[in-house]
Order: structure tokens, then sequence, then C-alpha cells
């Protein structure tokens, strides 16, 4: 999901649009982290997973973690030619996508069912246009 955030950076900053990662990575595992992607855009630190608590982004269950259709986009990915990453910390915690207005109103909150359950870009761009 980032590296497709990555990919329009530039009409992301056309629409002045703010982005921040939350991770509950250690500060080291998070640096790495930072320098494996390029990222662009700050990345907060929340181990005790505070916010992701507060913006109801719990674990997975087994089912949902490793589903078939979860593997089917690993293997797509495969077969492109990239390599998932291996996780270095809990597999298990979801995350999702929130999207504060410039008021702190929270305009769209989805929380990720599975490891690959995120919104398309287009759909979040939809939201910041509205």
């Amino acid at each position: 999901h980032v590296l497709q955030l990555q990919q329009r950076k530039a009409e992301l900053d056309e629409l002045g649009l703010h982005i921040v990662l939350i991770s509950f990575e250690t500060p080291v595992r998070a640096e790495l982290y930072v320098k494996e992607t390029g990222l662009a855009w700050p990345l907060i630190i929340d181990e005790p997973r505070s916010l992701y608590e507060a913006f109801g982004m719990d674990p997975g269950s087994f089912q949902a973690i490793w589903s078939p259709k979860n593997w089917g986009v690993y293997l797509r990915i495969i077969a492109k030619g990239r390599l998932p990453k291996l996780p270095r910390n809990d597999v298990n915690q979801l995350g999702g996508d929130v999207l504060i207005d410039p008021d702190g109103k929270v305009k769209i909150h989805h929380v990720s069912r599975s490891p690959t359950d995120r919104p398309p870009i287009d759909s979040l761009l939809a939201g910041v246009r509205s």
C-alpha cells in the first residue's frame, strides 16, 4: 500500500495531503523500513499500539491472516518478480487507513480485515476531494 502511495506522491502533494505512517515496530526496525522503502513521509512509532487500539485496529484471527485469498495476493506479487517482505514482528496485527481533515474530523476510517485489505488509493483520494 505504501508503494502505491509513493508512486502517486506528486498527486498527493498537489492535493496538499500530509501523509503520516504509524508502525508498532521498534525504532531500529522502523529505521530499516524507512531506508529499504525510501519512505517519503514521517513514520510515527506506536510500540504500545495505543493509536491502533484507539482506531479499532485489533490483531486478526488465524483465518484472517492465513486465508487462501491472502496467499493469492502474495503469489501475484511473486509472479510480478517481487518478493514479499518477511515479517519482522507481530504478523497478526492488522492496520488500516484513516483520513483526518485539517479540522481534526475523521473523513475515512478503514480498519483492515486481513493483511491485504486496503482501500484503493482512488477511493482515498475521492474522500479527500469531497
